[in-house]
C-alpha cells in the first residue's frame, strides 16, 4: 500500500502488460483458494468447522500441521499476486508449495503420517493416488500455464 501511496501507481502492471496465460493462472489461483475455504465453510457449518478447530488443537502434531496448512494458503496467495507482477519467484513457489501439497497429502493418505487431517481415503494405493491426481489437475493446468507458453516465459524473464 505503501508503494501505491509514494509512487502514486498500482502496484500490479496493467493487464494488457500481462500475459493472458499469466493472468487466467494468477486470477485461478486466488479464485480456487478463496472458493475452496468459502465452500468447506459452507459445508461444514459453524458448529462442525469450532469442532474440526477444536479437534486440530488437541495435540501438537495436528497443531503444526493445521498451522502449516494455513501458512501454505497464504504463501499460495502471495505467489499469485507476486507471479502477476512479473516475479519469477511467485511461479517457482506455487509450483514447489504443490509439490509439498502432493507429498504429504500421498504420504498422509497411505497412513505413513500419524496426523491424517489433509488425506484422501481410498481402498488400495492406487485408488488413493487416482483420487489426488484428480484432485491436484487444476493445479497442474495452472502450473502448465505459468512455465510452458512462450508468452509466460518471456514474461518472467524480462523481470
Amino acid at each position: 500500500m505503501s508503494e501505491v501511496l509514494r509512487e502514486g501507481r498500482a502496484v500490479l502492471q496493467s493487464p494488457s502488460a500481462i500475459p493472458v496465460s499469466v493472468l487466467v493462472a494468477g486470477i485461478a489461483i486466488i479464485a480456487i483458494r478463496c472458493l475452496s475455504v468459502a465452500l468447506q465453510i459452507h459445508e461444514l457449518g459453524f458448529e462442525e468447522l469450532r469442532n474440526f478447530l477444536h479437534r486440530s488443537a488437541q495435540a501438537w502434531d495436528s497443531t503444526l500441521i493445521f498451522i502449516a496448512s494455513q501458512l501454505l494458503f497464504f504463501i499460495e496467495l502471495r505467489c499469485a499476486i507476486a507471479l502477476m507482477c512479473g516475479k519469477n519467484w511467485g511461479r517457482v513457489g506455487y509450483a514447489l508449495s504443490q509439490l509439498v501439497v502432493v507429498i504429504y497429502m500421498s504420504v498422509a493418505s497411505m497412513g505413513w503420517v500419524y496426523p491424517e487431517i489433509f488425506s484422501i481415503s481410498g481402498d488400495s494405493g492406487t485408488h488413493i493416488i487416482h483420487q489426488l491426481i484428480v484432485q491436484k489437475l487444476p493445479e497442474l493446468f495452472i502450473i502448465l500455464l505459468l512455465f510452458i507458453p512462450a508468452s509466460s516465459r518471456h514474461f518472467f524473464r524480462q523481470k
